[in-house]
C-alpha cells in the first residue's frame, strides 16, 4: 500500500528544512515568495495534504463546526454549499451530519459530537416539523432557517413577513385577487408564512383561501388537484415552498390549466429546482449566502467564548420573477 506523503518528503524533495516547509504550509511569516511558490508546487506534485487529525490532537481547538441537515431538501443542500464558503473564509471546517431514514437525529448528533465540533449548525430535524428537541447542551447551537427549539439558541432565518409581502405585491400588481395559499403543513416556518399570507390578504380587502399542503411535491400535486375540481379556479397559487410549487405546476399541466396564462404559481426559497428550464418559478430569494455568513459569524462568536443572550436575526429576502407568473386571466 502506498504511504501518505509527509512534510519530511516535501523537504527532502526540495533539499530544504522541514521547518521551512512547515512555515510555508501554515502561512507563517518569514519565507520568501520564491520559497513559498516552490514548497506549494512540490506539495501539490507529491500529493501532500495536512494531517487534520494530528493537528486536532496537538491543539486545544478543533475549528470544526457540525452541520445537521436533510439531503431531501434542495434549499438545505444549496445552503450547505454557502456554509462551506463562509466557514473557509473564517478559518473553520465543516463536519456534515445528513439526516435520513437510517440516520436519525440521535445518531447524527452522536457522530458530530464525536468529531470534536466546537458548535452545531442546525438546518433540520428528523421529525420534519417546526420544532426540534434533543439538541446538545454542552456546546453552542445556531439554528439556521429551519425548526426552532424549546431552549434558547442563536437563530438565523429569512424574514417570512417580508417574503410573503413581496409575493403579494407582485401578484396583486398583476391584477390577481383570487390567490390561494397551499400551506406547508407542520413544516418549519409554515405557520409564519401562512399567517403572513392571511394578514396580507386581509390588508388588501381580499378573502384568504388556504389549502392544506406540505413541503413536498406530492402535497403540492394533491392540493392542485383539489383546486382543479372547483367550479371557479383561483388566478394565482402561492405555494409554501419551491418543492410544493413544483407539485402544483405538475398537476396544473396535467389538468390543462396553462401557467401563467390561466393561473400563476409562486414558491418560496429560490432553491435550485426553481430555475430549472421546465419550472421557471417565481419565488422568494432567501439568499443562502447571507444566511451562511450570519450563521458562521454567530457560531464563530460562540465557539470563541462569546457570551450573552441568544440572538435572533432575520434576513430580508428578495423576489425572483420568472415565467410562472403573469397578468390575471379575465
Amino acid at each position: 500500500m502506498p504511504t501518505r506523503p509527509t512534510m519530511n518528503d516535501v523537504a527532502e524533495h526540495l533539499g530544504v528544512s522541514r521547518q521551512l516547509v512547515s512555515m510555508v504550509l501554515r502561512g507563517a511569516p518569514g519565507p520568501s515568495e520564491d520559497s513559498r511558490t516552490r514548497v506549494r508546487a512540490a506539495a501539490k506534485a507529491l500529493g501532500y495534504h495536512p494531517d487534520q487529525s494530528a493537528r486536532l490532537l496537538r491543539g486545544r481547538r478543533s475549528f470544526r463546526l457540525g452541520v445537521m441537515f436533510s439531503m431531501k431538501e434542495p434549499f438545505e443542500t444549496d445552503l450547505v454549499e454557502h456554509l462551506f464558503v463562509a466557514a473557509k473564509e473564517r478559518g473553520y471546517s465543516l463536519v456534515l451530519g445528513p439526516l435520513g431514514p437510517t440516520r436519525p437525529q440521535e445518531d447524527v448528533l452522536a457522530d458530530l459530537l464525536g468529531q470534536r465540533v466546537e458548535a452545531l449548525l442546525v438546518l433540520s430535524g428528523d421529525s420534519g416539523t417546526d420544532t426540534i428537541d434533543g439538541l446538545p447542551e454542552q456546546l453552542p447551537v445556531v439554528q439556521v432557517g429551519g425548526p426552532t427549539a424549546s431552549t434558547p439558541h442563536d437563530d438565523v432565518r429569512a424574514d417570512d413577513d417580508v417574503g410573503i409581502g413581496l409575493l403579494m405585491e407582485h401578484l396583486t400588481g398583476l391584477g390577481h385577487q383570487r390567490i390561494v395559499h397551499v400551506s406547508g403543513g407542520t413544516g418549519p416556518n409554515s405557520a409564519s408564512r401562512r399567517r403572513a399570507y392571511e394578514e396580507q390578504m386581509a390588508a388588501r380587502g381580499l378573502v384568504p383561501d388556504v389549502v392544506a399542503g406540505a413541503y413536498t411535491e406530492d402535497a403540492g400535486y394533491r392540493a392542485a388537484l383539489s383546486l382543479l375540481e372547483r367550479e371557479l379556479l383561483p388566478t394565482a397559487v402561492m405555494a409554501a415552498n419551491d418543492r410544493c410549487a413544483v407539485g402544483v405546476l405538475a398537476a396544473l399541466a396535467g389538468g390543462g390549466a396553462e401557467v401563467p396564462d390561466r393561473i400563476s404559481v409562486t414558491g418560496f426559497d429560490d432553491s435550485s429546482v426553481a430555475s430549472w428550464p421546465f419550472t421557471q418559478l417565481t419565488t422568494v430569494d432567501v439568499d443562502p449566502a447571507a444566511l451562511a455568513d450570519a450563521a458562521l459569524d454567530a457560531a464563530a462568536h460562540r465557539s470563541s467564548g462569546g457570551a450573552g443572550d441568544a440572538v435572533r436575526q432575520l434576513i430580508a429576502p428578495g423576489l425572483v420573477v420568472r415565467g410562472s407568473t403573469g397578468p390575471a386571466a379575465p
